[in-house]
């Protein structure tokens, strides 16, 4: 049965070593780090994500521009591609009536079902290309939380990852002045014990 006193590296005793002190010390300091730096360098990540997903939203809202089109020529053999939260789309041809009464016919990638005569929701840029939609607040806050999330895991596992090395280096050390120490203290025990 293993027994373990808690606290033992931060109170006096004749066992007690240099190293064990800096290992309780650096504990400490890892266990502040992970409570306190980890959840900030997320935070902080976070709204440096938000700002940026917030301004290539609007800069893609501001190029870009949709339309009511519809469906004219659906290629039953045109290859589906997988947009967004894995919605299949086709490439088919689409047709719209411009503000100022022209009509236009285009090629655009439309949801996957959507038949000839049916009406779609499609976006084009500056050059008349065919685009994926701009991020919704949806897709800014799922960018926001998932860097957030990577960047406090990240600098955890960094946190981890050092004490793991403090701790590797403090047993060597340990090992180290229990061998200098046995190194002293053997050849009275080997006198006395075979003398």
């Amino acid at each position: 049965m293993r027994t373990r006193v808690r606290g033992w590296r931060w109170r006096h005793n004749p066992l007690r070593r240099r190293s064990d002190v800096v290992e309780a010390w650096t504990a400490l300091l890892f266990a502040v780090l992970l409570l306190v730096a980890a959840p900030l360098a997320g935070v902080v990540a976070a709204g440096w994500a938000r700002s940026e997903a917030q301004q290539t939203a609007a800069s893609q809202r501001a190029e870009r521009h949709s339309v009511r089109a519809e469906v004219v020529g659906v290629d039953p053999g045109s290859p589906p591609t997988l947009q967004g939260a894995r919605q299949h789309t086709y490439l088919t041809t689409v047709r719209w009536t411009e503000p100022d009464g022209n009509e236009r016919t285009a090629t655009a990638r439309v949801p996957g079902g959507t038949r000839d005569g049916d009406v779609v929701e499609v976006w084009f840029d500056s050059r008349g290309r065919n685009v994926k939609p701009p991020p919704d607040g949806f897709s800014v806050w799922q960018y926001t939380l998932t860097m957030g999330a990577c960047a406090a895991g990240g600098s955890a596992a960094l946190i981890l990852l050092g004490r793991a090395a403090v701790r590797h280096v403090a047993t060597r050390h340990r090992l180290a002045e229990w061998e200098e120490e046995w190194a002293r203290t053997e050849p009275e025990w080997s006198r006395w014990r075979w003398a």
